[in-house]
C-alpha cells in the first residue's frame, strides 16, 4: 500500500504554522493539499475554531501503521498534549483512508469511523480528489454522496479561509 488520506486541525498557537509543518514534515509524499477552512469545533468541547484541511500522501514503502506512526510523530514534534478527548490541539492528523482497506483494530480504525460524519473532513478532501469515496458498512459510497446527506449547518459550519499551506 501507498497512497493515505490524512485531515489536519489545529485551533492552538499559530494553527496555520501548525498545518503547514504537518505538510513540510511528510515532505515529497506530499500528493496534493487541500484549501484551509475555518471550522467549529466537534464533539462538544467550547474552544476555539479550528484550521482544517486534508492531505494526500503516496510512498511505496508505507502501510497504514506507518502513515498511523508518521502523523503521531507530526502531532508530536507540534507539542501535541492528550489530555481531553475533542478537546483543543496544537496539531491532529487522522488517517482517514488508506487506499479503501477496512480495520477495525482499535489502533487504526480504517476508514476513520467519523469521516463520514465531518463535513471538515470531507469538503477539503472531494477539492483535491473529487472521487473520493469511503467504505461504509462494507459498501463504496461517493464521498460528495455523503457530504449531501450531512445536515445543511454541519456543511455551513466549513467555511473557506484565504489561507494557503505549500507543498
Amino acid at each position: 500500500m501507498t497512497r493515505a488520506v490524512l485531515s489536519i486541525g489545529s485551533n492552538i498557537g499559530d494553527s496555520l504554522a501548525h498545518l503547514q509543518s504537518a505538510v513540510d514534515g511528510l515532505g515529497d509524499a506530499v500528493v496534493a493539499v487541500s484549501p484551509v477552512y475555518s471550522t467549529a469545533p466537534w464533539g462538544g468541547v467550547e474552544q476555539q475554531d479550528f484550521l482544517n484541511a486534508v492531505i494526500l500522501v503516496d510512498d511505496p514503502n508505507a502501510g497504514s501503521y506507518d502513515w498511523l506512526l508518521r502523523a503521531r510523530k507530526l502531532e508530536e514534534d507540534a507539542d501535541r498534549v492528550r489530555d481531553q478527548r475533542w478537546g483543543p490541539r496544537s496539531l491532529d492528523v487522522d488517517v482517514v483512508d488508506c487506499e479503501g482497506i477496512v480495520s477495525a483494530d482499535p489502533e487504526l480504525t480504517l476508514p476513520h469511523p467519523r469521516a463520514h460524519q465531518r463535513a471538515f473532513v470531507l469538503i477539503p478532501w472531494l477539492d483535491v480528489e473529487p472521487g473520493a469515496t469511503l467504505v461504509i458498512d462494507g459498501a463504496v459510497v461517493s464521498a460528495a454522496q455523503i457530504l449531501q446527506g450531512l445536515d445543511q449547518s454541519e456543511r455551513d459550519g466549513v467555511l473557506a479561509t484565504d489561507s494557503v499551506l505549500l507543498r
